[in-house]
């Protein structure tokens, strides 16, 4: 689950603090998701999930759908319902994510994000108390159906290399598959020298991503991956080997 500090709650008054992230124990989501991503089919109309209130205050909240960028101005086919509404302490909201007419590809995933931004309940004893709104994004899979089964089943199917670009060492992937994978562990070694990637952006399908490692990769490179599947669980670590590029 991604939390980003929100500049501003979408259509409402109320300010955030960019520099919440910086203040320890401010950065905590009031609400939660009950799940750290979203899975939509072609087939299907919708895909739900459940917004929780798990403190002692009562919180609007608003949702929506948007893109990578992060942009409000791109129109995309998926419509949350409800958009607006207040979850009191302990209790929960169910919100329905509804597929929209769309010319979506048919030979790949498509990638939204889901967003819920928290409005805190304005009270006389919070005028002169921090308020800090937090934003959760989490992503959205809009999949063909004709892609049936668990996609990390074809994490092997992913085409590793290492190569040398001035002067620095990389990971290279090749997506052949339809599917987005994200990586929970991209671990490198190389003549008794480990890296671990502590950031690892995510593969799209039929593409490729590169990684920059600190450890020079020689013939007895390896590297060791996981994925995270469709219900945020990881899958089994694989070794492979990594050749230089074909």
């Amino acid at each position: 689950m991604v939390f980003r500090i929100s500049a501003a709650v979408r259509g409402a008054g109320v300010a955030t603090l960019a520099f919440a992230c910086l203040l320890p124990g401010l950065a905590n989501a009031a609400l939660t998701l009950s799940a750290t991503r979203l899975v939509i089919a072609d087939n299907k109309r919708s895909a739900s999930l459940v917004v929780r209130n798990p403190g002692t205050s009562t919180y609007a909240a608003q949702v929506w759908v948007n893109t990578e960028t992060d942009d409000t101005t791109t129109a995309v086919p998926l419509m949350p319902s409800p958009g607006l509404f207040r979850v009191g302490p302990g209790q929960e909201q169910l919100v329905t994510v509804n597929r929209l007419p769309a010319d979506l590809p048919n030979d790949r995933e498509s990638l939204f994000y889901f967003n819920l931004q928290e409005i805190p309940q304005k009270t006389d004893a919070a005028s002169n108390t921090l308020q800090i709104a937090l934003r959760t994004r989490i992503k959205v899979f809009h999949r063909p159906s004709q892609f049936k089964g668990d996609p990390t089943l074809r994490l092997k199917e992913l085409r590793w290399h290492r190569e040398r670009d001035q002067g620095r060492d990389y990971l290279v992937v090749d997506n052949p598959t339809p599917f987005h994978f994200s990586f929970v562990t991209l671990r490198a070694q190389s003549a008794g020298k480990t890296h671990a990637l502590t950031v690892a952006p995510m593969v799209a399908p039929l593409s490729r991503q590169r990684y920059p490692v600190d450890i020079p990769l020689g013939t007895d490179a390896r590297l060791t991956v996981a994925a995270i599947n469709d219900y945020g669980g990881f899958t089994e670590p694989l070794d492979l080997a990594l050749p230089l590029a074909p």
